[in-house]
């Protein structure tokens, strides 16, 4: 496991805004508890390789779950979640 995928699942964290803000982009109503069992398991499950740093943020892409997870390089907080485009 690389280091930045590791710090990311060691010291990521949220916002109360950001579970609004995913739950509207992922169009689901997840309570807050599941969205973060679901972003642990989907930066898990995320191959090393797809941890992208541009600028100031890490780019997490996930083909399984079709999804991109943004997370600030700094704190290591998550920034929002968006679908894949295909």
């Amino acid at each position: 496991m690389n280091t930045q995928k590791k710090n990311i699942l060691e010291n990521h964290c949220y916002t109360e805004l950001v579970y609004q803000r995913i739950n509207k982009k992922l169009n689901t109503n997840l309570s807050n508890l599941k969205i973060e069992v679901f972003l642990k398991k989907v930066l898990f499950e995320t191959e090393a390789s797809q941890f992208e740093k541009i600028g100031k943020n890490f780019y997490v892409s996930n083909t399984k779950h079709n999804i991109k997870v943004t997370v600030n390089s700094n704190t290591y907080r998550i920034i929002t979640v968006d679908k894949l485009e295909k």
